[in-house]
């Protein structure tokens, strides 16, 4: 198969299971109400028989982030990891169930509503039940990917997986497949720093400290939801920034925690009027999430929407960002834990409204992604849906490869020496504030080696529950 050709590729699914891994953190990670100090990364191996009877095997990993996809007060952290498992094998019977050959993105399409029927029985919310399919479907890729010897880049210039409009009417099936035959490979992508609530600000350890930022040319700050508080900190932050020997720029991210578009507009107030904040006004992007997902599909943005706000949390279905544009939203992120075809689609339309006229733009927002699989391969979408810059901060909150046999590691290193140093432990590599995409193209979807599959434990089995327990 070469680059250029269009033939989506049908197998028939076969396997998949799940396993998971401690990850410990080297530093507490506080956003909105939530303080991680350590996470759990599950793994997926799912193997596939293309037509003519050759097998081929895919993985995929990521974290299993607590109180993120789910923030209702009444549940512990435990418990929306749990969620998240539950979804994980959900959509496990739902893909299986599928009989007869199809398509990547096919099987995809054929479970996905059945998946968010099935979660909403246990009270189990959009986003988080997404989490399943979005697992699921990057392990398909990777296997169909492999059996059909190619690339990743390439692989979805052809539309190997057969993305289609039939998730987003407002697009037609050509929108999508233009879109992906004109990407090109982004060669670097700078690492956005994430700032939380509880990192250090000034001297030793904080945030101007090339030690911790590693060379960060962009900036991810958290905000805690009080206009006051949020205005006295971001000042602090910004006297630091200023003293960088090279331009920057930020973005923030509220993480639901703005209340209502009182408060909200109470800090963009501030950030227009207070000179103290011009270090971080003159520098701003955008701003992340500031609402609970809830309020911010009642609550058009009016005058606000001249800053340029994204949702994140409130990308919850394949109509969320047409929706959020109608409120007066201009971006939305691209996160692999939310579904990586919800990113090719998102990205196409921003393409597509921006060639009309409207300033629209996809980001990289992820820091479920740990060194291995997980780190690579939502690099990969990255670079093929042209986000510059992506915050990029496991290597900051957990220390390069944790708890991962030394074997495994070095393994990745190996394969993949633009993108990890070694030393004492397999770290990623960053280059002047950039990771390096070029070994990337390997066979499959953007790792030329798995997981030590005997290494990792099986996936633990949460308790299923019922509508009424989750509330």
């Amino acid at each position: 198969m070469t680059r250029g050709q269009s033939i989506p590729l049908r197998f028939a699914l076969r396997d998949i299971q799940f396993f998971e891994r401690p990850v410990p953190f080297v530093r507490p990670f506080r956003f909105g109400a939530v303080t991680v100090t350590g996470a759990v990364q599950v793994f997926v191996r799912a193997e596939i028989e293309l037509e003519g009877g050759k097998r081929s095997v895919g993985g995929t990993a990521e974290l299993l982030a607590p109180k993120w996809f789910d923030k209702r007060p009444q549940l512990s952290p435990d418990e929306t990891v749990d969620e998240l498992r539950r979804a994980l094998l959900i959509a496990r019977g739902l893909y299986l169930g599928h009989g007869g050959l199809e398509t990547a993105f096919g099987l995809h399409a054929a479970s996905i509503n059945a998946q968010l029927e099935a979660c909403a029985k246990e009270g189990i919310p959009p986003l988080a039940a997404a989490y399943g399919p979005a697992e699921i479907d990057k392990a398909i890729l990777d296997a169909v990917l492999r059996g059909a010897g190619i690339n990743f880049f390439d692989g979805m210039a052809q539309n190997i997986a057969g993305i289609d409009a039939r998730l987003s009417r407002d697009l037609a099936d050509d929108d999508i497949a233009r879109f992906l035959a004109g990407r090109k490979r982004l060669e670097r992508i700078a690492l956005r720093h994430t700032v939380g609530l509880d990192d250090r600000v000034e001297g030793e350890g904080g945030v101007a400290d090339a030690k911790e930022n590693a060379g960060a040319r962009y900036f991810k700050l958290k905000l805690g939801g009080d206009p006051q508080a949020d205005a006295t900190r971001l000042t602090r932050i910004g006297k630091e920034l200023k003293s960088l020997p090279y331009d920057y720029q930020v973005t923030l991210d509220a993480n639901e925690q703005y209340a209502d578009l009182a408060a909200l507009g109470a800090l963009m107030d501030r950030l227009e009027r207070d000179a103290e904040l011009r270090p971080i006004a003159s520098k701003l992007l955008y701003l992340e999430q500031p609402m609970p997902r809830d309020v911010t599909r009642a609550s058009p943005l009016g005058a606000l929407s001249r800053h340029g706000f994204i949702i994140d949390e409130a990308d919850d279905s394949y109509d969320a960002f047409v929706a959020a544009r109608g409120l007066g939203y201009r971006g939305i992120s691209s996160k692999s834990c939310k579904g990586f075809y919800k990113s090719i689609v998102n990205a196409t339309r921003a393409a597509k409204w921006s060639a009309q006229g409207e300033a629209c733009f996809i980001s990289g927002e992820d820091l479920t992604c740990q060194a291995g699989l997980s780190v690579q391969q939502d690099l990969a979408l990255c670079a093929l849906i042209g986000a510059t810059h992506s915050e990029r901060n496991g290597h900051h909150y957990v220390d390069g490869f944790a708890d991962t046999p030394a074997s495994e590691a070095n393994a990745f290193l190996a394969a993949h020496g633009d993108l990890y140093t070694g030393g004492d432990k397999v770290r990623l590599a960053i280059h002047d504030g950039e990771l390096l995409t070029g070994s990337l193209t390997a066979t499959g979807f953007a790792s030329a080696v798995h997981p030590d599959w005997s290494a990792i434990s099986p996936l633990k089995q949460p308790k299923e529950r019922t509508r009424e327990q989750a509330r």
